[in-house]
């Protein structure tokens, strides 16, 4: 297969993990007779320092041009400026936007051997398979924002169009695997929710009657997701509240470090990057924990490609690493050897000795 892939390393840890899920990208390639053209481009923070601007023309133009995206992270406090067009998040936000990147599935499943890096009691991570599908370019993060010496605002607004969409996406995996969907709101309190809960409902009723459909409060879910995790199997929401509660799942996992995610729109193009941030406290320093970064080149391979079993090829020698005893400083309290733990290259070295 030949396939551009457009790679965005980005700011802080970014470059660190993205260089080790390149190495895999290219393992596999060389394994199957594949030809991936690997190309970077500036984003993000580094882009702001560059040209001016967190997204310039040519990025963009490339991840247009590109079968699938590979991202690392954004942002840092150096970019906190009082302009938010000009900070790297608004990058990301126009790039999910441009690229129509609606629907964010973000898996969460928990290694046997890293039960103990959970804070959650091994008990109740028995069973834990859950893919949460965040709505990724609507409501409160897009509405319109005001600003004035007193006051500020946040529009929060969806369409029914919006909704079935990325319910759509849900309910299809949903069907695919254990057929239970959770539709997550706020809908005793918030009108979108409202708008929200009743469009789910019609679709699922209309066009998925063989897979069952809950509804659940975002501050109730937010507790049972502690609470009774492994009930979960496919949860859709909106924006925010999935960028929140996907952050809490990822404990579930043991740390932010370990968690992919696939960013897909109507075609296959797609953006993959792990769940976590830039981490400038560990930038540089050789520590960050690249397992969610070559989960999401298995979700890239999978997606984008419909290479399925390199896909599986990837997160099978990520859990034989694992088992086998791999642990970066996020997990190491995991180790058998409690506060043993390896390199981000080091890290991706077992991965690759796993690949074979």
């Amino acid at each position: 297969m030949n396939a551009l892939i457009a790679v965005l390393p980005g700011d802080g840890i970014g470059p660190e993990v993205v260089a080790e899920g390149v190495r895999v990208l290219e393992a596999v390639a060389e394994r199957h007779g594949h030809d991936f053209t690997l190309k970077s481009a500036d984003f993000g923070g580094v882009a702001i320092d560059a040209v001016g601007d967190p997204l310039p023309r040519s990025t963009l133009d490339l991840c247009l041009l590109s079968d699938a995206i590979l991202l690392g992270a954004i942002g840092g406090p150096q970019w906190g400026g009082s302009d938010p067009l000009r900070r790297p998040e608004a990058g990301l936000l126009r790039l999910r936007r441009d690229l129509g990147v609606y629907a964010n599935l973000r898996p969460v499943s928990v290694h046997p051997a890293l039960r103990s890096a959970s804070p959650l009691r091994p008990e109740l991570l028995e069973g834990v398979d859950l893919v949460f599908v965040r709505e990724l370019t609507g409501g409160i993060y897009f509405g319109t924002k005001t600003r004035d010496a007193t006051s500020a605002s946040d529009l929060c607004s969806y369409t029914v169009a919006e909704v079935e969409r990325v319910t759509r996406v849900a309910a299809r995996l949903a069907r695919a695997r254990r057929g239970k969907l959770t539709s997550i709101d706020k809908s005793n309190v918030l009108e979108t929710s409202r708008l929200w809960r009743e469009t789910v409902t019609r679709l699922m009723a209309a066009e998925f009657p063989d897979v069952k459909v809950e509804h659940a409060l975002v501050d109730s879910a937010a507790m049972h997701l502690i609470r009774r995790p492994a009930d979960y199997d496919v949860i859709v929401t909106e924006n925010m509240f999935g960028d929140i509660l996907t952050d809490e799942a990822s404990m579930l996992a043991g740390s932010l470090g370990v968690s992919p995610s696939a960013s897909l729109g109507d075609g296959t193009r797609g953006l993959y990057e792990p769940i976590h941030g830039s981490a400038p406290d560990i930038a540089g320093r050789g520590i960050a924990n690249p397992i969610g970064t070559i989960l999401s080149v298995a979700l890239l391979l999978r997606h984008s490609l419909g290479l399925e079993t390199e896909a599986a090829e990837i997160e099978s020698a990520v859990y034989r690493a694992v088992e086998a005893g791999l642990r970066t400083a996020d997990i190491a309290s995991a180790s058998v050897n409690a506060g043993a733990w390896v390199s981000t290259r080091e890290a991706g070295d077992a991965v690759l000795a796993q690949l074979g």
